[in-house]
């Protein structure tokens, strides 16, 4: 065996063990060379989406299939080219076409390795010893494995997706296609009554796991993102993680114990809070720095929260600094993950929208 066809082993090697973590062993940060290439071509969209104007968000929603066809597009020529190494010092000698001369460079090595690896198979290149029948045969056999490897593995990213969607539009319907986690808390009670709330609650926990789940499963699908911010990851856990926030500050414990001490309540926060953790971890690292110190505002979004409960006849407790605790908690988080997903503030928090545009109003009312 050659210095290069030594090289061309390890390659394959490499590749190989890139898709038994991708696929296989199917876990966030796993990958060896998935994760670093699905980055650069998602730093890639959102740098043509800065260009695009008014059209940035429309661009990045192209960006998870773009992912897909260029990761396929990688391992396939990552494959194939480790493939070329090995078969190239055997053109010639033990693989030789059935007529003419036999070409010895790269191109034609490169195609030779395709057809071996293909499943489909052909061209005129034949093995004609037992090293190279043998070399033909595995690479055959890892052409087909690694084909259905991969469309059985976009098959259960694109079932993630859609339930993920599902869950998202779930949500936002139960907040009246507000966005806002009071509007929630308002429409979960029956003048104030959270007898049955607890159900409701209990059943997004499952749907809610299972994408948690798929995100460390497959992590294609951070970058799947869609023009209607209603689908945003951010927004729905920022609706989850806020009305969780809201049950324990802003509900009096004595009064509505049962609904603020239960365990859906309790495991739809932790949920959340896994899945948010998960994207921050693999996804947002480089905006580590990233942080929120000013609570100001929170404290006066939960006075707007508190008049939304007020006007349903729920009357909050005097909870303001402890909101503002709580939710710095995890505000820094989503900020991060926002960022690095190209969601606006607007699109994560549609109260901050609201809140903007009563400031600016206030600020033109104030200048008249």
């Amino acid at each position: 065996m050659t210095f290069e066809q030594m090289g061309g082993a390890a390659l394959m090697a490499l590749f190989l063990a890139d898709i038994f973590l991708t696929v296989l062993y199917a876990r966030a940060g796993t990958g060896l060379l998935a994760p670093h290439w699905n980055r650069c071509v998602w730093l890639m969209v959102s740098g043509v989406a800065k260009m695009a104007g008014r059209y940035r968000s429309a661009v990045l929603s192209f960006a998870g299939p773009l992912i897909v066809i260029a990761l396929i597009a990688f391992w396939a020529l990552g494959l194939t080219l480790a493939a070329a190494f090995i078969v190239r010092p055997e053109l010639g000698t033990t693989i030789r076409p059935s007529s003419g001369e036999t070409p010895t460079d790269l191109v034609t090595a490169l195609l030779v390795a395709g057809n071996s690896l293909s499943i489909v198979g052909g061209g005129d290149y034949a093995p004609h010893s037992s090293g190279t029948r043998l070399l033909f045969l595995i690479n055959s056999f890892i052409g087909a494995s690694v084909l259905s490897l991969v469309l059985s593995y976009l098959v259960q990213v694109y079932s993630a997706l859609h339930e993920r969607n599902a869950l998202a539009l779930t949500i936002d319907l139960m907040t009246g296609e507000t966005g806002d986690a009071a509007k929630m808390l308002t429409r979960l009670s029956q003048g104030g009554d959270f007898s049955d709330a607890t159900s409701t609650l209990d059943n997004l926990v499952r749907p809610l796991a299972m994408i948690k789940e798929a995100h460390h499963f497959y992590p294609l699908l951070f970058y799947f993102r869609f023009n209607d911010p209603r689908y945003a990851v951010t927004r729905f856990v920022f609706i989850l993680l806020d009305l969780a926030t809201l049950i324990e500050t802003g509900l009096d414990p004595k009064r509505h114990r049962a609904f603020v001490c239960s365990s859906p309540v309790d495991a739809l926060h932790r949920c959340a809070a896994l899945l948010l953790e998960t994207l921050d971890q693999h996804l947002a690292a480089e905006n580590r720095a990233t942080a929120v110190t000013e609570t100001r505002p929170y404290e006066e979004r939960y006075e707007t929260a508190a008049a939304t409960l007020r006007a349903a006849g729920i009357e909050p407790l005097l909870n303001h600094r402890s909101y503002a605790d709580r939710r710095g908690e995890w505000q820094p988080s989503l900020a991060r993950v926002g960022q690095a997903l190209g969601y606006t503030v607007e699109e994560s928090d549609c109260r901050q929208r609201v809140a903007r545009t009563t400031t600016q109003r206030r600020a033109t009312r104030h200048i008249v």
